[in-house]
C-alpha cells in the first residue's frame, strides 16, 4: 500500500540552489577546552513518489533536488530516457523534502511489476536472488569511445577544489563533476552521498543537454560497483575517479566499454578500462 507522505508546507522553485551551511559551537577536547564555531553539511530527508506512489525516503544534501530526481530515476533504471520524465513538483517542509514525479506508463507500468515481484518474494526464500539480480543487473554495454588525453587530467585536483564550494566551507561532502573535452568543468554536484552526487550531475547532464559520450565525469569518492551501474545506464562514457577502483570495479567497467581513470594524487593518471593493449596505448600517445 502507498505510504503517508509528510505534511509539506511550501512549494519550492523546481530546482532551487544548495543551503548555506549552518555554523555549530564545539569545545575542544584537551586541558585548554577553547569552544569554537564551525560550518557544517546541510541533509535532510527526501521522499520521492511515482505517479501517487511512495517509492523511497533518502537523506540528501539540500539543493539540486530535481537534478537528483531526474538523475535518480534514470540511473536507477526506472526510465530508460530522460523523455519518460514528465514532470517533477517540489516541496519542502520543516525537516523534509517531497518529490512528486509524473512518469510514463511504460515506465510506471515496469515499476509496478518489480515492486510487486520484489513484494511476492518476500517470504518464499527467492529474495536473495532478487536482490542479487539488483545488485548484479544487466546492462546495455556502451558503444566504445577513446579516452580521454591525458593532458587534460593535470592540473585537474586543483579545479576540482576549486569547484567544490560546498565542502569547502563545511567539508563532508562528495562531488560529481562534468569535464568538458577541453577540460573545464562545466558541472558540479555535492552531496553527502556520493550516490547521490553522481545523481545530481546525471540529472544536470539531461538539463543542460550535454552529451555523455563527450568530455569525463570524475568523482571525489571511492568507486563503488553502484556508480558503475549508473554511468553505464546514463551512457556515460569515461568515468574518472580520486580514489583506486575495485577488482570487480574494473571487471564491469571492461565489461560494458565504460573507460574507467584513476587519479592518483601523486602518480600519473592510470586507465583500468579498456584493458591496456598496443592499440589504445597507441591511441593515447596520438
Amino acid at each position: 500500500m502507498p505510504c503517508t507522505l509528510p505534511q509539506l508546507s511550501e512549494i519550492t522553485e523546481a530546482n532551487f540552489s544548495p543551503l548555506s551551511p549552518n555554523q555549530y559551537s564545539y569545545l575542544e577536547m584537551n586541558p585548554q577546552q577553547a569552544m569554537g564555531r564551525n560550518l557544517l553539511a546541510s541533509e535532510t530527508a527526501l521522499s520521492i513518489s511515482y505517479n501517487g506512489i511512495s517509492h523511497a525516503v533518502m537523506m540528501v544534501t539540500p539543493g539540486h533536488i530535481e537534478d537528483f530526481v531526474k538523475g535518480f530515476s534514470l540511473s536507477s533504471g526506472i526510465v530508460a530516457s530522460s523523455r519518460e520524465i514528465y514532470e517533477v513538483q517540489l516541496s519542502i517542509g520543516k525537516d523534509s523534502h517531497h518529490a512528486a514525479v509524473e512518469i510514463s506508463n511504460r515506465a510506471f507500468w515496469s515499476l509496478k511489476t518489480q515492486r510487486r515481484h520484489m513484494a511476492g518474494a518476500s517470504g518464499c526464500g527467492i529474495c536473495g536472488v532478487e536482490a542479487l539480480e539488483q545488485a548484479l543487473p544487466q546492462l546495455v554495454p556502451l558503444t566504445p569511445t577513446t579516452p580521454p588525453d591525458p593532458q587534460l587530467f593535470i592540473g585537474l585536483r586543483e579545479r576540482i577544489k576549486d569547484a567544490q564550494i560546498l565542502a569547502r566551507e563545511s567539508g563532508a561532502l562528495h562531488a560529481a563533476l562534468y569535464v568538458k573535452e577541453l577540460g573545464d568543468i562545466s558541472l558540479c554536484r555535492e552531496d553527502i552521498g556520493r550516490h547521490n552526487a553522481l545523481d545530481k550531475l546525471i540529472g544536470a547532464m539531461v538539463t543542460a543537454k550535454t552529451e555523455p559520450q563527450q568530455g569525463f565525469v570524475v568523482m571525489t569518492s571511492r568507486c563503488s560497483l553502484e556508480l558503475i551501474h549508473k554511468a553505464v545506464r546514463a551512457k556515460i562514457a569515461t568515468l574518472v575517479t580520486l580514489s583506486a577502483p575495485t577488482a570487480l570495479t574494473v571487471e564491469w567497467a571492461r565489461r560494458h566499454n565504460l573507460n574507467l581513470v584513476h587519479l592518483p594524487k601523486r602518480s600519473t593518471p592510470r586507465l583500468y578500462s579498456p584493458a591496456p593493449t598496443r592499440n589504445n596505448v597507441l591511441a593515447l600517445h596520438r
